[in-house]
């Protein structure tokens, strides 16, 4: 049987072949992270599929958030060629510097259908005030 000679075949191999990531553990990723800040709470949505509350991790120190943490993912041993990794295992971390008005003792963290979101809320700013002058 012939195949019909396809000059791009080779070409595209190639070219999906240097894209493809990493598929080993060690490859590092970040999660999609979205910030929305509102007047009273600044809120950080992150991307966490597959992320297990226990690994993960959120600090904040020196007005830096950080979110760090691990997938641990299925084992990529199935049977066939593998075409394409798109969907990283291994660790992660992402910092974010604060406004000094966030309450470092006031922060909620839950993680829900793969979605983390992190509310920080502000401090209660005194607010500026007119002082009377009394005449003696």
């Amino acid at each position: 049987m012939l195949n019909r000679f396809d000059p791009f075949a080779e070409l595209n191999r190639l070219h999906n072949e240097l894209l493809r990531p990493d598929p080993s553990p060690r490859a590092a990723w970040a999660p999609a992270v979205d910030i929305i800040e509102r007047p009273e709470v600044i809120v950080v949505h992150a991307e966490l599929p597959g992320v297990k509350p226990e690994n993960l991790k959120i600090d904040i120190e020196n007005n830096v958030l950080t979110l760090r943490g691990e997938r641990r993912g299925e084992s990529k041993k199935e049977e066939g060629t593998l075409h394409r990794v798109e969907r990283f295992d291994g660790n992660f971390c992402r910092q974010f510097l604060l406004p000094r008005t966030v309450d470092p003792e006031r922060i909620e963290a839950e993680l829900k259908d793969g979605v983390l979101t992190v509310r920080l809320h502000k401090r209660s700013e005194v607010k500026a005030r007119q002082i009377a002058v009394k005449a003696s």
